[in-house]
């Protein structure tokens, strides 16, 4: 084999089809990564458009404490500047109404259940008679606690608080409920014995009602509580009327009424198989968010039509509070809200007065550097339960001794305040800016409306100077 003729390398010819498969290999390269470049191009403008239409946007930061009544001035804010957006989240609404209601439940049951189930008749072998009436009413009421359950489950899984109903930002929860709301109507309209089922669900069609029944819908038993609500309402009413049940109330300090998301006084209204929620009812509707949430709304009424405002939640509570510092850039305006529940204490600290807290929050906000340029809007909130809570007799000198001797009347007291949080943002604003402030009651809506309708021109002002068009 050593003997036969090689042939040189340079002399070997190459196949003519690896030439057109490279030529065409590097074609399609070529045009994939111009393709893919293209795209990137695109992908960037597009981020710069969003950003730049996000900076031309109204930016609002809305601080205050848990419970200061900040998701009220959202709603109003929606029913005042986009009411389309608020009338397309009534009926989800309606479910975090009847969820309220039945937290509110659940909360008497387990103070009856630590009041009576501790009593002992004095042979000891039997059960006292209130924890067998207990037992009966926890019994009756145990379909519509699981319904509640359920619902939690699919609104806010994971969240702990046993007594309220809990979301966490960006889930989307709105969108959750009026999906499912809205698949289970289509089903039950798409059902040729929809009639049937209405009828027995909500009576015999002589107006007496059937406990018996409940929604076939599997979707609707996972987050439409209504028809075991209406079902319910008897039972729920004996034990709310119940003058023993308000007795242990009473002695135990809890005052369901003064609670945020209280229904239990509209029962005749909301346990109906036909009950949409007032705007009313939609303020006073409580859920509470588990972090900072956005708020977009698209204005179609009121500002300018068609612009973009964006409103920000951080969050009150206490542990919340470090996490608010990176929304301080760039803020425009801030709606500080302070609840004038000057004989309340803090949820999470019993020791400390929701007034001086709020106080204390106002001052740091006041000197902080970061928010120099920016607009304070101060809201005195609440004011209708000030004018309940000086109306019971309670003094404020108990809470806040400085007020000394001073008229146990609204006037004074709202002036006693204002003209603390006036001088806190006098000496500690590190620029001079003039002091806004607004006595409020979110649940109002006539009132909050044309409130917001004054307070929208100078965020609007504020917004045309920051974006040097005046």
């Amino acid at each position: 084999m050593d003997d036969m003729p090689r042939t040189p390398p340079w002399d070997i010819p190459t196949p003519s089809f690896r030439h057109g498969l490279d030529r065409n290999y590097l074609g399609r390269s070529a045009e994939e990564a111009t393709r893919i470049s293209q795209e990137i191009d695109e992908e960037l403008l597009a981020s710069k458009k969003a950003l730049d239409k996000r900076r031309r946007a109204v930016q609002i930061l809305l601080l205050g404490q848990s419970e200061s009544g900040k998701s009220s001035v959202i709603k109003n804010f929606q029913l005042a500047f986009a009411p389309k957006e608020f009338e397309k989240e009534r009926l989800v609404w309606r479910t975090i109404i009847q969820l309220n209601l039945i937290m509110s439940l659940k909360l008497i049951l387990e103070i009856l259940s630590h009041e009576w189930e501790s009593l002992i008749i004095p042979d000891g072998r039997n059960p006292h008679p209130l924890t067998r009436e207990l037992r009966r009413i926890r019994l009756s009421l145990s379909p519509l606690l699981f319904v509640g359950q359920n619902a939690m489950q699919i609104i806010g899984p994971g969240t702990e608080d046993p007594h309220n109903v809990c979301v966490r930002p960006g889930s989307n929860w709105k969108a959750l409920i009026r999906e499912r709301l809205d698949l289970s109507l289509d089903l039950d309209l798409n059902s040729t014995c929809v009639k049937d089922e209405r009828r027995d669900r909500n009576g015999d069609g002589n107006g007496n009602l059937n406990r018996n029944r409940r929604s076939q819908n599997p979707l609707t038993k996972e987050i439409d509580p209504t028809p075991v609500l209406v079902a319910s309402k008897n039972d729920i009413e004996e034990l709310w009327k119940d003058t023993r049940v308000r007795a242990v109330l009473k002695r135990r300090g809890v005052k369901m009424e003064e609670m945020p998301g209280f229904f239990l006084d509209d029962l005749g209204r909301i346990a109906d198989q036909d009950y949409v929620p007032t705007d009313s009812d939609i303020m006073r509707a409580r859920v509470r968010t588990l972090g900072v949430e956005e708020h977009r709304f698209l204005i179609n009424r009121g500002l300018e039509l068609g612009s973009e405002v964006y409103i920000i939640d951080v969050g009150g509570s206490r542990s919340q509070r470090p996490k608010w510092i990176p929304y301080f850039e760039d803020v425009q305006t801030i709606l500080f809200l302070a609840p004038l529940t000057f004989d309340r204490a803090l949820e999470e600290d019993p020791e400390i007065n929701r007034l001086e807290d709020s106080l204390m929050l106002w001052r740091e906000i006041c000197r902080n550097k970061i928010l120099a340029k920016a607009t304070l809007i101060l809201f005195f909130n609440k004011t209708d339960v000030l004018r309940r809570t000086l109306e019971a007799g309670v003094k404020v000198k108990k809470y806040v001794p400085s007020y000394g001797d001073l008229p146990n009347e609204v006037g004074p007291v709202t002036k006693y305040f204002c003209d603390k949080f006036r001088t806190y943002h006098q000496k500690l604003s590190p620029v001079h800016r003039p002091f806004m402030y607004h006595e409020t009651s979110a649940i109002d809506t006539s009132s909050m409306a044309a409130l917001l309708l004054g307070v929208q021109e100078t965020i609007l002002r504020t917004y045309l100077k920051q974006g040097e068009m005046l």
